[in-house]
């Protein structure tokens, strides 16, 4: 988020190695802070409460004398901050569902004009779409009233495509849970937050003297936390960023641009072998669970918590798999800050996003694709082009990997290559894409 020439980011804070009771209390407070959230997804995640979700106001003070928080006896500040969080994330899910309706109603060609803007109007107004789908009366919008319209069919329509799409939001993440700035204070070099106890805080030693007045996110780990803040930072601005660049964002370089500069190349040899490792490691482990499971079944509890106690622990496996991440992130920001630093871009062009069917890959391939980091580097990309004020523009990618960049003929993909039997032309697919990125924009 930006505004007047200012950025909004995360900054990170770790914590000294913390006691064994203090890490308990955290995990307390993080369990039931994931309980709360849990209950507001299966109270107010329903049609019915869709026009209560803004403002949050109203669902706070629900929730303040429904007794849950009596009875976790969890302290305000983090009760109401979970409140609010389970809200968002209802709010979210519903905008996914009014973007999937919205895609299916376009794509409809029986539809005509006024049927298309009247269930586009609904989707904008919470409360005339909340009373179609609770089949209440309401007003008809003031845009559709000239239009002849078989309203009956369009809220039936919408109810079906409402009922296909909306899911009741679930978390089992119980290792985090956000703060607000009552309920912590700074003394001696640790952070002291509140506690279950009345007047007592807990103090988490911290490894650097920074200090926030705002919420932050507590990220609970083995023997230490993290704090994460949101700070306040200057947008950028190079009078020598007047260049404009045509990037092809791939899964074996990371940029490939229309002049054949590549940055981050081999990513693809970074993230290969981990996902590999980690493929055979979870083969591994589910052996170890179907051996956990059977010895349950057969009644060898011995011989159960054996397995259980040598094969199945996470804290090994957890650290190793956030060593290798975090590797292949300061791989990608490094490289992305070298393709600004060199290329010195007022204008960055990409394609959007590329909505794969898993269906249609081989397992191996599926796995090299959730863990391609492609939407860590678009966010990384799109935040770096707010920070230097540098204009990121993202078009359609249709036939910008199957056309011949060269003579704008259809050409053949054969693995990473591009070749075009037309004219002869040999490329790497993702130089090819990146040119004709470039032709398309300009034409």
């Amino acid at each position: 988020m930006s505004k007047d020439g200012v950025i909004t980011k995360t900054v990170w804070q770790y914590s000294k190695p913390l006691a064994e009771d203090t890490m308990e209390i955290l995990k307390g407070i993080a369990l039931d802070y994931c309980k709360v959230k849990n209950y507001v997804y299966q109270r107010y995640s329903g049609i019915r409460s869709l026009d209560k979700l803004t403002p949050v106001y109203s669902i706070l003070n629900e929730m303040r004398y429904c007794g849950l928080r009596e009875q976790l006896n969890l302290p305000a500040v983090y009760y109401e901050l979970a409140i609010a969080d389970a809200v968002a994330d209802i709010k979210a899910e519903w905008g996914i569902v009014k973007k999937k309706i919205g895609e299916r109603v376009t794509a409809n060609e029986r539809l005509g004009a006024g049927d298309k803007m009247y269930l586009r109007t609904v989707l904008k107004l919470n409360h005339v779409y909340a009373s179609v789908l609770t089949h209440q009366e309401y007003e008809l919008p003031q845009n559709v009233k000239d239009f002849t319209l078989d309203v009956k069919h369009l809220n039936n329509l919408l109810c079906r495509l409402t009922r296909k799409y909306l899911v009741q939001p679930k978390t089992d993440n119980a290792d985090s849970f956000r703060i607000s700035p009552n309920g912590y204070s700074y003394e001696d070099g640790a952070i002291r937050i509140v506690c279950r106890t009345p007047r007592k805080r807990i103090a988490i030693p911290l490894k650097d003297g920074r200090t926030f007045d705002r919420q932050i996110r507590i990220q609970i780990k083995e023997n230490f936390v993290l704090l994460a803040a949101p700070v306040e930072a200057k947008i950028k601005k190079h009078d020598d960023y007047t260049n404009t660049v045509y990037l092809h964002i791939g899964y074996k370089d990371m940029f490939t641009l229309s002049d054949g500069k590549v940055y981050g190349k081999a990513l693809e040899d970074i993230v290969s072998p981990e996902t590999e490792r980690l493929a055979a490691k979870n083969r591994e482990r589910r052996k170890m669970y179907n051996a956990y499971d059977q010895s349950v079944k057969d009644g060898n509890i011995q011989k159960a918590d054996k397995i259980e106690t040598n094969n199945l622990g996470r804290l090994k496996y957890d650290r190793q798999k956030e060593r290798e991440r975090r590797k292949t992130v300061v791989f990608i920001n490094s490289e992305i800050n070298r393709m600004l630093a060199e290329e010195k871009p007022g204008k960055i062009i990409v394609t959007k996003p590329i909505t794969k069917n898993k269906a249609k890959y081989s397992k191996s391939v599926n796995r090299k694709l959730s863990r391609s980091f492609q939407n860590y580097i678009r966010e990384r990309l799109a935040y770096k082009c707010r920070v230097h004020s540098i204009e990121l523009l993202e078009i359609d990618a249709n036939g910008t990997g199957s056309i011949c960049s060269s003579c704008g003929e259809t050409g053949k993909r054969k693995g990473f290559l591009f070749v075009c039997e037309s004219c002869g032309m040999e490329s790497t697919a993702a130089l090819n894409s990146a040119r004709n990125i470039q032709k398309k924009y300009n034409c």
